[in-house]
């Protein structure tokens, strides 16, 4: 075979085109590799058009590297790789390779951080120095131990777990897995671990990376729970360091089939070079001397992980009333939608962030509803010529991680500054349109409601007196003249919400489903977003319409009715709020 023209013959390949991407797989698969998630791949051909080389990326990770062996001889890697780091500017570059490939590598100026027997893992750049670095500032004397967990969500098992490994040694490091691929956020489940890691026998629970070490307030656990699930940790315990994660700890970087669930040759390999890295680099960064895992009877991935973990200590897992505690219990109950089922397994420093969940799945199931008269839904705009399903999509993103920061809320003024702050963030990711200013005021008071659930909240009496209470706090603040009477929205909320307790929410839970729970809504509410678009009169005939068509249950009339309030601009916002409003209290099953 003749000599490249190595400058001329690198071409990047379209992954969108499935002709390609079917190539590509092809030739990865005849070299004993398989196709990864990709953000480019270059390849090189031969004068018939096949692939003799290939090389890609994804974030920062070289991946899915390989030359057919006819030309292994040819020296077309290097090229490939340099023009890759050529396109794609990146503070480092990682790179998973067989190890007869490393030499090439290490010739680029990349050092081995990891090896097993079928690859290695190496490094261009400064990126795991300075995270050791950064670990090195947070060593003990003493012995040290460490827990790396995902936390998703933090669990009573995850809290059993650091417990029990902070008796049996004089500091405990923690290390969220950094990776955003969860039901929860990184910020979310590093939040959950450090509120849920305090308590009254905590000496010092630490947040780091972000200015000085601010000891965190302690959680507040069930009583009952506690004595039920597990025994405190002895006061001679160090305390707690919750750190940062990293893309060199189980990371979609270093053990991508982590994520995946998929218990492989390749999923070995990378547990191995996960382990090996740890155990060369993390671990002695931080003066640690112990691993300590939970055991794992349900993922098989995690249990084989945990065999390969160089001697670790083993904790037994939590069980209540014979059932091991886990997250994957957790939201399986979330995504049924059953909090109290949820919340169970996890401390009270956890709900607010079920809630906050449960929450954001209420306006997706609001948004996702179809053939909604005026309003946005999946095949429509409704009413609207400023905002679309993308734009609401926008703004429901936008709103998830202030849910929690709302449930949290200690008084009605920092509940107002939140929702302005969530308002502000909202129309920076909507291109200043409002698509949620109502949901941010009656979700965020009924989370905040709700977000007492520790102090007895668990029935719906308290909850409707919780949520009038925190209503005429804002009020208190908001209004002016406080002679002047609530009305609209306000008004509803100071009644803590009698409507949806008394008639929309049973109505929904009789199984009515969304759409007509919204239009038993449209039938009964003074809808003031009707109003302002069209006047009183005609907001009194949109309730009757809305009744009508609940009654006669007529697809055809329903069609004609969007069709007709999309051409007249009427849009029943309001009652679009208190549909997600509605939906997200029956998940909590008061």
């Amino acid at each position: 075979m003749n000599t490249y023209e190595i400058t001329k013959d690198i071409v990047e390949v379209p992954l969108s085109s499935p002709f390609f991407r079917d190539k590509i797989k092809r030739f990865l698969e005849a070299n004993g590799l398989r196709m990864e998630s990709l953000d480019s791949y270059y390849v090189m051909e031969d004068a018939a058009g096949s692939i003799v080389a290939g090389a890609g990326i994804a974030g920062d990770v070289l991946k899915c590297l390989a030359v057919a062996p006819e030309v292994r001889s040819e020296g077309l890697l290097v090229p490939l790789v340099s023009r890759i780091m050529s396109d794609h500017a990146r503070p480092s570059f990682k790179v998973f390779t067989k190890p007869e490939y490393q030499a090439v590598f290490e010739s680029l100026g990349f050092r081995l951080l990891a090896s097993a027997p079928l690859a290695v893992l190496l490094e261009k750049g400064h990126g795991l120095e300075d995270y050791c670095s950064y670990l090195r500032s947070f060593r003990r004397p003493g012995r040290n131990g460490v827990v790396v967990m995902n936390a998703n969500p933090f669990t009573l098992g995850h809290q059993y777990l650091l417990q029990q490994a902070a008796s049996q040694v004089d500091h405990l490091f923690v290390i969220p897995v950094k990776e955003d691929v969860s039901m929860f956020s990184y910020e979310e489940r590093r939040a959950m671990i450090c509120a849920g890691s305090a308590g009254p026998a905590a000496e010092g629970i630490y947040f780091s990376g972000r200015g000085p070490k601010n000891q965190i307030p302690s959680a507040i656990a069930t009583p009952s729970r506690r004595e039920e699930c597990h025994s405190e940790r002895s006061e001679e315990s160090k305390g707690i360091t919750v750190l940062e994660g990293s893309d060199y700890v189980i990371s979609a970087a270093t053990f991508p089939t982590y994520f995946l669930k998929d218990l492989s040759t390749a999923a070995e390999t990378q547990m191995l070079l996960d382990v090996d890295l740890f155990d060369k680099w993390i671990a002695p960064a931080l003066g640690a001397t112990v691993r300590f895992v939970g055991s794992e009877p349900l993922d098989a991935l995690t249990n084989r992980y945990n065999q390969l973990i160089t001697n670790p200590t083993l904790v037994e897992r939590l069980s209540i009333h014979g059932e091991v505690v886990s997250a994957s219990r957790v939201r399986r109950a979330l995504e049924k939608g059953c909090f109290p089922e949820a919340a169970s397994l996890c401390p009270a420093s956890t709900h607010a962030y079920l809630l906050a969940y449960l929450a954001d799945k209420a306006l997706r199931k609001e948004l996702d509803t179809p053939h909604k008269p005026g309003l946005v839904c999946p095949e429509s705009a409704g009413a609207h010529r400023d905002m679309d399903y993308r734009t609401m999509r926008a703004g429901i993103d936008a709103l998830r991680p202030w849910w929690p920061r709302l449930a949290q809320a200690a008084s009605a003024r920092e509940l107002i500054d939140l929702g302005v702050a969530a308002e502000k963030d909202m129309l920076a990711a909507t291109g200043g349109v409002n698509t949620h200013r109502g949901a941010i005021f009656c979700m965020g008071i009924v989370l905040n409601a709700l977000g007492a659930w520790r102090e007895g909240v668990d029935n719906e009496e308290v909850a409707r007196k919780r949520i009038a209470e925190i209503s005429k706090a804002i009020l208190r603040y908001q209004l002016k003249d406080s002679e002047l009477a609530p009305r609209g929205a306000r008004a509803m909320a100071a009644d803590g919400y009698r409507q949806v307790f008394e008639d929309w929410l049973p109505y929904y839970r009789s199984g009515a489903g969304e759409l007509k729970t919204l239009l038993r809504i449209m039938s009964t509410l003074d809808d003031t977003c009707v109003v302002k678009r069209v006047g009183a009169d005609r907001a009194q005939e949109v309730k009757r319409e809305a009744d009508e068509i609940l009654r006669c249950a007529q697809n055809d009339k329903l069609m004609e009715m969007c069709n007709r309030y999309a051409s007249e601009g009427i849009s029943p916002g309001g009652a679009a709020d208190m549909l997600a409003l509605t939906i997200f209290i029956s998940y909590i099953n008061l």
